[in-house]
């Protein structure tokens, strides 16, 4: 029987690296793919991956992929801040660059299947069916919930059986040295917000904050340092903090409220990518409105634009139209969509 043949996405940094050991290790023939995109430090992550693929002892090629990150994913990424809305470039970079453009690039050198250092985990006993990893705290099945089932299929998630802690062990077991840490998830921003990466982009567009009832209480320096649900930076002293809770492009103005205005009851979203679309609606289920986010219980109704209306057991904070309402059935991902709107618990 032929060995099979992997194509690992290798940065260069310990999950990636232990990813592909593992695989090593169950008797695959692994070839690394290093993808060029936007890093401030390409140059030095080119060598660390190649350092790594030297020490595994498997070959590592680079795709360029510099000119479609940058139209699909930072021109994404301002035009939606543009919009008043709070992007998710990592979903869309999964979506479009690394389990797209970079997954056909395998292909094309005859590798049908890929795998990741990602902390989830692929069935695909009747499937492909995508579950959260072990490790609740470091779970990324949020980040793959915008793939298509196509890109599922023949994906390999090595690490999904595995806490953080004991990926760094084994490492450090054998003899692999000189990480750097956790890393980057906005891979570009090198340490920067994305508003001061924006405001390099952009330039500052400074406008008034205003509460909810329209009173001018300061002013902001650029809308994409903001995003709902925000405490810090305002400048705003009062007796109980004031919170972003919307981003109003047509006035340049930065909309304030009192915590209580960040809670939403329920939410729209435009339509679903779903992986498994349920038979039965009239269960609850959990949905997770951002990547930290432990999610709330809610029940699902599919609208006739492809999108839900999700209604929510008890009320969430900081719901932010633009970003990804990824939907749970106990540990697997049925499916994502963008939030397009909310509504204020209590109609306030």
């Amino acid at each position: 029987m032929a060995t099979q043949t992997v194509g690992v996405a290798l940065s260069g940094g310990v999950d990636s690296t232990m990813a592909a050991h593992i695989l090593l290790g169950q008797g695959y023939a692994v070839v690394g793919f290093f993808m060029e995109l936007a890093q401030p430090n390409l140059e030095k992550d080119r060598e660390r991956a190649q350092a790594m693929a030297a020490r595994l002892g498997i070959e590592l090629r680079c795709v360029d992929l510099r000119r479609a990150f940058r139209e699909q994913v930072l021109d994404y990424l301002r035009g939606q801040y543009r919009r008043g809305l709070t992007p998710n470039p990592c979903l869309v970079c999964n979506r479009e660059i690394k389990f797209g453009l970079l997954r056909q690039a395998m292909e094309k050198t005859g590798i049908s299947h890929m795998a990741t250092g990602h902390y989830a985990n692929i069935y695909q006993d009747d499937g492909p069916r995508l579950c959260k990893g072990v490790d609740n705290s470091k779970d990324q099945s949020y980040f793959l919930a915008g793939l298509g089932r196509d890109q599922l299929d023949g994906l390999l998630l090595p690490l999904g059986g595995y806490h953080k802690r004991d990926v760094v062990a084994m490492a450090a077991a054998r003899g692999f040295v000189g990480f750097s840490g956790e890393s980057q998830d906005v891979c570009f921003l090198s340490g920067q917000s994305v508003g001061d990466f924006l405001a390099n982009e952009l330039g500052e567009g400074k406008g008034p904050i205003l509460t909810t009832d329209g009173q001018e209480i300061g002013w902001h320096r650029g809308l994409f340092h903001y995003t709902i649900g925000q405490r810090r930076g305002l400048s705003l002293p009062d007796s109980t903090p004031w919170y972003v809770v919307r981003l109003d492009t047509k006035r340049n103005a930065v909309i304030v409220g009192k915590d209580e205005y960040l809670l939403r009851k329920s939410l729209s979203t435009l339509p679903v990518n779903w992986l498994r679309r349920p038979t039965d609606f009239s269960s609850l289920f959990t949905v997770r409105i951002r990547s930290n986010h432990a999610g709330g219980l809610a029940r699902l109704v599919p609208e006739t634009s492809g999108g839900l209306s999700v209604h929510f057991v008890e009320a969430q904070r900081a719901v932010a139209p633009g970003q990804f309402a990824v939907i749970y059935d106990a540990d697997e991902v049925l499916g994502s969509a963008v939030i397009s709107a909310s509504e204020i618990a209590g109609g306030k």
